[in-house]
């Protein structure tokens, strides 16, 4: 059993074993200190966003408050209210519409319609400036560069024909409302004009207040909650301005610090390495002081000393570059984020990466010590070339487990998913199990093996199960870096496959919104006569917002975070007599097509499972002010990627066929009949919004395409981790390959027989990891695809293959540099030190 020795004199030792310096030290300094940055980094611009977003809500939320009132407009009773309290008030309208360019060409853009109030907080900046905004109309101006628009030209709105007065240059306001086109502002008495807003159209009314001094903006909105609780708004205080950027927030920087996580799992095995070839360095000084009468743990307490202090350097390099990290958005375009972070020196991410980086050091640090700490001096100094069988005792190893135990919790207990967080560890754990069983196999191979002919041929294999062979080590460490590169791979291919190479052939052309009942036969009219139009489907379309599941007010339903976003702002609706067509039902029954009682809905399965809605429960929906009771009595697996006509709900007909609403519809059309067909239903109906699908997927396919470019870069981080312990790696074995090559060499040995025995057995470490990493790889983009994304997983065998060649390349490379410097090396020196 090993004791911890008394820690002055350990200390003492451990002091002037450290004047030598930290020579075979840095490439573990250099692992934690990339671990450590990239999580201290990415925490620290966490908090300062966050903070951002907290000193800039009124900003963003364009005031104290803001009342969504919906598809309804902003009611005379809530205008009073706010009146009499001493607010002051700016409403606005805001929709997707088609701008009509005076050469006919057609741009879809979200419209706001603000009144002379706005903005309540903030500027709004115009090219040229505009003195007061209250007519015409102003765009981004990409839409000017794209279309050669210039101010004064005359564009079409709907039934309106508006001055263009130029750009919109900085609208202050912009993040409340996430744009999915390029934004036309106009002013709200023009609205009426354009034929725009009317009953069952796809817009959103809103009402901003700027509260007297000394309100306090979240009480008020308590207030506001009671006093209209029937009414179904959406009410948000600064706090809540931006929830959209906050989720993406948080969820970019959970990823990127479970990527902090993995690089730091990969730099434990460089720390692991390093400290195994530090001690084989040290081998003679800690032999002669076993020899000497020095205890087991007086050997461990200094080696622990020693450890520690590099592990605390290690880990305040990373500290410190993880602090000066999030300055760099500095350096960046201002407008790549839309809120300026409060970057500064933030101790809780910078404590949690610092022990983060202290618990991986230890944990891989302590197998190595505890293990040279148990074995004899005399075998000690045999240990370099015949290694010996020598492992850690068991309270060691309980030791290893509590700190294992102890990562564990705190990456559960530090990240907001605490179920993806552990799946993240759970997998850690057998991706390392997975890789061990790989290096195991490959040295068993290796063994059972006929022995090769040639000469070159049977020393790199024999190199793979000689003992002390680093062929294990090298399978593991290189291969977690790649497994990680290649899962970040397949899921940014997946992700693109579902938006590009997944669609549909029979996929829709055009959706066209906001279609009125009584314009329906004539939409239906012009279609038909237009050539190239090959099918045309429509059903109705309202506007709801679900207030309550079973009773239990929308905002307090305990649904799983994939779900949340369906109890925000309102859904589309429609209702079916018939079951549509292609329709599956997982649960429950279609009501006779000719029912007419109390209504019925058949809901989205993924939604209801995210809720634990089931058969028979209620959801109350606010429809135009009105709330309505809907029975779930079906269940639906909803084909999202198949872009028809899908609603989340289908309700039956009767009650909601008496309410105002509008209808969308689908047109699957030749390619080459795009432009006349947007310009004949624009200018016989121009309150109709034509949305091309290709656009959308083309600003869909850009953003992947800013994804990807996120996903390499992370996936990165675990590469050059990985290079730094194949550098490590090889650097350990070095001086072994030296003496091996020049007793290879005096014996006869011509350098190209040598060169290619080590290059026989690294091609052979890099073909197992290489294989070991993609199947890991796939596995794990496999389950993020298929239950965080919920999407289908798409094999890509081709991003494997190029894991693979990285892999040999990276191993091949390593070890003809190895090479090379080992075959310089001259035979006298080496000889004479033995």
């Amino acid at each position: 059993m090993i004791r911890l020795a008394p820690i002055r004199l350990a200390g003492r030792l451990a002091r002037r074993e450290l004047r030598g310096g930290v020579r075979g030290f840095r490439i573990v300094l250099a692992c934690l200190a990339l671990g450590v940055a990239a999580i201290a980094g990415v925490g620290s611009l966490r908090e300062g966003i966050a903070r951002g977003l907290a000193e800039e809500g009124t900003r963003l939320l364009g005031g104290d408050l803001e009342v969504d009132t919906g598809a309804n407009a902003v009611p005379d009773d809530l205008r009073s209210y706010l009146a009499a309290r001493g607010g002051r008030i700016s409403e606005l309208t805001m929709m997707r519409a088609l701008l009509v360019t005076p050469a006919g060409e057609r741009q879809l853009v979200e419209l706001k319609a603000v009144d002379p109030a706005w903005p309540l907080v903030g500027v709004a900046r115009f090219e040229p400036p505009v003195a007061s905004f209250t007519g015409g109309v102003v765009v981004e101006a990409v839409v000017l560069n794209r279309h050669g628009l210039k101010p004064g030209d005359l564009v079409r709105l709907g039934n309106a024909t508006l001055t263009l007065h130029g750009a919109l240059t900085q609208e202050p306001d912009s993040v409340s409302s996430p744009l999915l086109a390029p934004r036309a502002l106009m002013a709200l008495t023009d609205l009426p004009a354009t034929g725009l807003d009317v009953p069952g159209a796809l817009v959103r009314h809103a009402v901003r207040v700027v509260l007297p001094v000394g309100e306090n903006p979240v009480a008020f909105a308590a207030a506001l909650r009671q006093k209209f609780a029937d009414r179904g708004w959406r009410i948000r205080d600064p706090s809540a301005a931006a929830p959209g950027i906050s989720r993406v927030i948080e969820q970019t920087s959970q990823f990127m610090t479970l990527v902090g996580l993995t690089a730091l799992l990969v730099g434990g095995i460089g720390v692991a390495n390093g400290v195994r070839a530090w001690l084989l360095a040290r081998a003679k000084t800690l032999a002669t002081l076993s020899c000497l009468g020095a205890s087991s743990g007086l050997v461990l307490t200094m080696c622990l000393i020693q450890v520690l202090g590099l592990a605390v350097l290690g880990t305040l390099i990373g500290l410190v570059l993880g602090a000066v990290l999030p300055l760099s958005i500095a350096l960046l375009p201002a407008d790549l984020l839309p809120i300026t972070p409060r970057l500064g020196l933030y101790r809780g991410p910078l404590m949690l990466a610092a022990v983060f980086g202290l618990l991986t050091a230890f944990c891989f640090a302590l197998p190595p010590l505890a293990r040279a700490a148990r074995i004899p001096g005399a075998a000690l100094f045999r240990d370099v070339e015949v290694p010996a069988t020598v492992r850690a005792g068991w309270r060691i190893l309980l030791v290893i487990l509590g700190l294992a135990a102890a990562l564990v919790a705190l990456t559960v207990a530090s990240t907001q998913d605490h179920k993806l967080a552990a799946w993240f560890c759970a997998g850690a754990v057998g991706a390392l199990a997975a890789l061990r069983l790989s290096a195991w196999g490959l040295v068993r191979g290796a063994r059972a093996l006929p022995r090769p002919h040639l000469a070159w041929a049977r020393l790199g294999i024999g190199n793979l199960y000689r003992p002390g062979a680093p062929g294990p080590l090298l399978v593991v460490s290189v291969g977690l870096g790649l497994s990680t590169l290649a899962a970040v791979a397949l899921i940014q291919g997946n992700l693109r496959a579902q938006v590009t190479a997944q669609i549909p052939a029979l996929a829709p052309s055009f959706y066209f919104v906001d279609i009125q009942s009584d314009q329906l036969a004539r939409f239906d009219a012009l279609l038909a006569a237009t050539k190239g139009v090959e099918e045309v489907r429509h059903v109705p379309s309202l506007r709801a917002r679900i207030v309550a599941v079973n009773g239990v007010p929308a905002e307090q339903v305990r649904a799983t975070p994939d779900t949340q976003w369906a109890l925000r702002g309102d859904r589309g609706l429609t209702y079916e007599a018939a079951m549509p067509e292609g329709t599956r039902l997982t649960a429950g029954r279609w009501w006779p097509v000719e029912y007419r009682g109390p209504p019925r809905v058949s809901f989205d399965a993924a939604l209801a499972a995210g809720w634990g809605v089931k058969l028979g429960d209620i959801i109350r929906v606010n429809v135009l002010g009105r709330e309505i009771d809907l029975t779930v009595t079906s269940l639906r697996d909803i084909a999202w990627r198949s872009l028809g006509i899908n609603f989340t709900m289908i309700t039956s007909p009767g009650l909601l066929e008496q309410a105002p609403h509008t209808h969308i519809a689908t047109v699957r059309a030749e390619s080459g009949t795009h432009g006349t067909l947007l310009r004949i239903v624009g200018d016989a109906l121009p309150n109709v919004t034509g949305i091309r699908v290709e656009d959308v997927l083309r600003s869909v396919a850009a953003i992947l395409d800013q994804l990807a470019v996120a996903l390499a870069a992370t996936g990165g981080i675990t590469l050059i981790a990985g290079l730094l312990v194949l550098a490590g790696a090889v650097a350990a074995g070095q001086a072994r390959r030296v003496r091996e090559a020049v007793l290879l060499k005096t014996l006869g040995a011509t350098r190209r027989q040598i060169r290619a025995a080590w290059l026989t057995e690294f091609g052979a470490i890099g073909l197992v990891a290489g294989l070991a990493a993609a199947v890991i790889g796939s596995a794990s983009a496999w389950g993020v695809v298929r239950f965080v994304m919920h999407a289908d997983f798409i094999f890509q065998p081709a991003r494997l293959a190029a894991i693979l060649i990285c892999a040999l390349v990276l191993l091949l490379i390593s070890g003809y540099l190895g090479t090379a410097s080992a075959l310089r090396a001259k035979a006298a020196p080496v000889l004479r030190s033995e």
